[in-house]
């Protein structure tokens, strides 16, 4: 869970449904024009019906209008393309925009809002785009591992060619940070980032993605992650160098942490697996209320060492290593170096079994 949402990495692709059918090129995305109009008609709606659109990162309507003879019209302006998601009534069903300055128009039906038809808007068309060339990874890039290495490539592929043929894309640092998801290469992220148009890479969610690669090239693979310790339940100072000798999974997450209790199961897998040969876990909660730190680890069944000093994002550990997003974890050799970062799903048993054969 991050404290800066990247909602444009984690919205599941099923909830994409809209179908687009109108080609504007990159080049004509006009960010600097006065304004967006949205021209939209629902089909199923009383007159009056409150219509929203929602910045999803804050939750707040940026504008509104209401229904008129099955008509709406809904105008702003964007500083940069992004993703916005229009309601009716507030109800929890929702026609996803990648929105930019445009005149578009758009169209549906109230028994299947999110399959709207968009046209007009050029970010959103390679939105559209980009989500058929990813579909067949769809599962995969959701959850790393799913597949076999063979997949695992052909999906990298597939995201990076995008991301090249649409350096001046909004849409392009989704593909990129999926691209990484899977790969957890920060080097070929960073090649291909620098290749995006300034705007891109100076906007907000370019900046994000400039984030994660100065932060993942803080621990590369094969050096050693620095020596900390804190207490576990009982008040007792546990140190990572006191399980030098063992693989051993450092593994950041908190109750509060829906992602991290999705992944948790798959740990629990894995700790089974492999605890009898020379595998471990450390986790490092993120938790401010202690009861609600050890009732997720009996919830969830998490036997292995936990620790915390129970101060949220402001934990030490976190703090000492740059920590800003959950779930979070370094797999490190015998020898306390690091040899896998943020490994999920079956990509942490794969990795397990090819180490401790």
């Amino acid at each position: 869970m991050k404290k800066y949402l990247l909602l444009l990495a984690i919205l599941p692709f099923t909830s994409f449904a809209q179908t687009a059918t109108t080609k504007i090129k990159s080049k004509d995305i006009a960010v600097n024009q006065s304004g967006f109009t949205i021209n939209g008609t629902v089909k199923g709606y009383e007159d009056g019906t409150l219509v929203n659109l929602l910045n999803p990162n804050s939750g707040q309507p940026e504008a509104s209008a209401t229904l008129k003879a099955g008509k709406f019209l809904l105008s702003g302006k964007m500083p940069f393309p992004d993703v916005r998601l229009i309601n009716f009534n507030n109800e929890q069903k929702y026609i996803t925009l990648f929105l930019d300055n445009s005149t578009i128009h758009l169209s549906t039906y109230r028994d299947s809002v999110q399959n709207a038809t968009v046209t007009g808007s050029a970010s959103h068309t390679e939105f559209m785009d980009y989500l058929k060339v990813t579909k067949p990874y769809e599962g995969l890039i959701n959850q790393q591992g799913r597949y076999d290495a063979a997949t695992t490539a052909k999906a990298s592929d597939v995201l990076e060619n995008f991301t090249k043929s649409h350096p001046g894309s909004y849409v392009s640092p989704l593909a990129l940070y999926r691209h990484f998801q899977i790969n957890n290469d920060a080097i070929k992220v960073e090649e291909i980032f620098n290749s995006f148009t300034q705007a891109v890479r100076t906007s907000p969610v370019g900046n994000y993605i400039s984030q994660i690669i100065a932060e993942e090239k803080k621990f590369p693979i094969g050096k050693p992650l620095a020596d900390f310790s804190q207490e576990d339940k009982d008040g007792n100072k546990i140190s990572l160098s006191s399980f030098k000798g063992k693989y051993v999974l450092v593994d950041f997450w908190a109750s509060w942490c829906r992602p991290c209790r999705a992944e948790n199961p798959n740990l629990v897998r894995s700790f089974a697996a492999f605890k009898d040969k020379n595998f471990t876990i450390f986790g490092v909660s993120l938790d401010k209320e202690k009861q609600k730190w050890l009732d997720a680890v009996a919830e969830d069944g998490l036997n292995w060492t936990q620790v915390s000093d129970l101060k949220g994002w402001g934990n030490a550990v976190a703090q000492q290593f740059g920590i800003n997003s959950i779930p979070q974890s370094f797999l490190l050799d015998p020898n306390g170096n690091v040899i896998g970062k943020n490994l999920r799903g079956a990509a942490l048993e794969n990795k397990l079994n090819a180490v401790l054969k």
